[in-house]
């Protein structure tokens, strides 16, 4: 994910605030940038400026303007304006199945893309769907405290143990990785999610609520449950490992036999950009081996490049390897047709 703020070119000064959109010039002259309007998050706008924008602005005489603001706000925001001035929207893969499902995305002409032929066979289903690719992935798998757990934790199945009774967390339904407990739950019960859209996975996620101490919903609460000795495991994106680490060095982070949960982030080209070539070429330059091999060394955005060679101090906390090959990819199309239920279900067994 990345953070922008403010952008200068010649004498003109864009600021640019979360939510608001931003205009594209109604004429242009021999010599004047062509404009591209990209959508995406708020983190890291520094390191994203200095080596994704800039190079793509020099190298295509391109002026780029960003928006920036959380997944839900800006799908929303393109859903509700037709005439919406994006042309590229960063979103994690459950919203942009939202968006290609409401039919706010082109697909795309992957002829003019040679680096999607550079993209891990994990995520090559968004080449195939004809949609936006997926530049970067991350993964939940298992953190915990190796001095306060009998044995080894292993499998997802480990954290239904009784001798974990009031010592985990999980994320809540309602976060990036919070579908992923519905599968964790359909492992331990012994029954695939999309055989019974996930009524096995919440017997056994009923089973397993002794054990819960909270669902979070921020990555630093599980920092400060860790830090505090409230919990001694927890399920945890790997871009929050770092931070346990910080607070409890022996941690340890382990993807469990049956594969962690991926999560794929994607780029799209609107579907009524006028700008479909020039944000053709911006995804390609995203995806080149060149800015990903920058990127996860300096934003942390593990790579989805074939051709990136990561040294090992840039790749510890990264989806990157051998990891990648046995994780797995969750179900998206139906997540979003089971998430209102699933919410509804979750939140009387968590929350009431």
């Amino acid at each position: 994910m990345k953070k922008i703020a403010i952008i200068l070119s010649g004498l003109m000064l864009t600021t640019l605030v979360a939510g608001c959109g931003a205009q594209k010039p109604t004429s242009t002259t021999e010599g004047t940038p062509k404009q591209l309007v990209v959508s995406t998050w708020g983190l890291n706008q520094d390191q994203y400026m200095k080596n994704v924008i800039e190079p793509f602005e020099k190298a295509n005489n391109v002026k780029v303007v960003v928006e920036v603001g959380n997944n839900d706000e800006r799908l929303a925001k393109l859903k509700n304006n037709p005439n919406s001035t994006v042309d590229v929207m960063y979103l994690a893969e459950s919203y942009s199945q939202q968006g290609i499902e409401d039919g706010l995305f082109a697909k795309i002409d992957y002829s003019k893309v040679p680096n999607a032929k550079k993209i891990l066979p994990v995520a090559q289903k968004f080449v195939e769907a004809g949609y936006g690719p997926a530049y970067t992935l991350n993964r939940a798998a298992i953190v915990y405290n190796p001095n306060k757990v009998n044995g080894k934790i292993t499998s997802w199945k480990d954290l239904w143990k009784a001798d974990l009774k009031g010592k985990i967390s999980i994320p809540d339904i309602t976060t990036t990785f919070g579908p992923a407990m519905v599968f964790a739950g359909g492992i331990n019960a012994g029954t695939e999610v999309k055989s019974d859209n996930g009524a096995a996975a919440f017997k056994s996620l009923e089973a397993l609520k002794p054990n819960v101490v909270k669902t979070y919903t921020k990555s630093s609460d599980l920092v400060n449950m860790f830090s505090n000795g409230e919990i001694t495991a927890a399920v945890a994106a790997d871009f929050v490992v770092a931070s346990i680490k910080k607070a409890m060095p022996d941690a340890v982070y382990v993807d469990p036999t049956e594969g962690a949960f991926l999560n794929f982030n994607t780029i799209n080209i609107t579907k009524n950009s006028k700008n479909q070539e020039l944000a053709t070429k911006f995804i390609d330059h995203v995806l080149s081996a060149e800015v990903e091999s920058k990127t996860a060394a300096l934003v942390g955005d593990s790579p989805i490049n074939v051709d990136v060679k990561l040294a090992e101090k840039d790749a510890a906390n990264l989806t990157y390897g051998e990891g990648v090959n046995k994780a797995k990819a969750l179900d998206y199309s139906l997540v979003n047709k089971q998430l209102k239920t699933w919410i509804d279900q979750w939140n009387r067994l968590f929350n009431k």
